[in-house]
This record gives structure tokens, sequence and C-alpha cells, in this order.
């Protein structure tokens, strides 16, 4: 009686180890789930990029203004009678050489 318990506990478990850990198994389909969804974020991102690319071609197609901004973003370009004035922030200490840092002030003599 003993064996035959202990032989339906082995085919129970052969039978269950597939659907646990075989190539569909229950492991393998969370796996796949979760790639799934990676993709399904990726996706939603490409279509907004495509969405926004697609808006800006429509932009630039339709008007000169469009051109216009774009010359000024990427290229720095001005109106002829306009006055283009830049901001550079001031260099941070640690920028400097180390011997302009380290060397004192001089003084006129």
């Amino acid at each position: 009686m003993r064996w035959v318990t202990v032989l339906l506990v082995s085919l129970l478990l052969l039978l269950q180890w597939p659907l646990w850990f075989g190539e569909r198994g229950w492991f393998a389909v969370q796996r796949l789930q979760n790639q799934l969804a990676q993709q399904d974020q990726a996706n939603l991102k490409a279509l907004q990029d495509n969405d926004r690319l697609a808006a800006e071609v429509h932009d630039l197609k339709s008007g000169l203004s469009g051109v216009q901004d774009q010359a000024r973003r990427e290229m720095g370009m001005v109106k002829p009678d306009e006055i283009f004035v830049q901001i550079v922030p001031p260099a941070r200490a640690s920028s400097l050489p180390t011997s302009a840092a380290a060397a004192p002030p001089s003084s006129p003599q």
C-alpha cells in the first residue's frame, strides 16, 4: 500500500512539473507578461514621440513662423531689426585652472 502512495505522488509531481517549470509553464508566462508590459510602455512612448514629430512637421510645412522659430532655436538667427542678448552664467571656481585659483591677486605698484 505504501508503494502505491509513493507512485501516485511521484506521478502527480511528474505531471505538475511542466505546468510550473516548463517552457510554457507559469513562471515563463509571468516573465512574458512582464516583457509585454515593458514593450507596451515603450510603444506608448514611441507613439507620443511620433505624434510630437508629426505636429512639428505640420507646423514647419504650414507656416513661416515654425521655420523662424526653429532657425532661432537651432541656429541662433535674428531678424535685421533685433538685438540679440545672450547671458552667460559666470564660471565656477572649480572650473578655473589650479594655478589661477591658487595664485593670490597681484597688487598694482
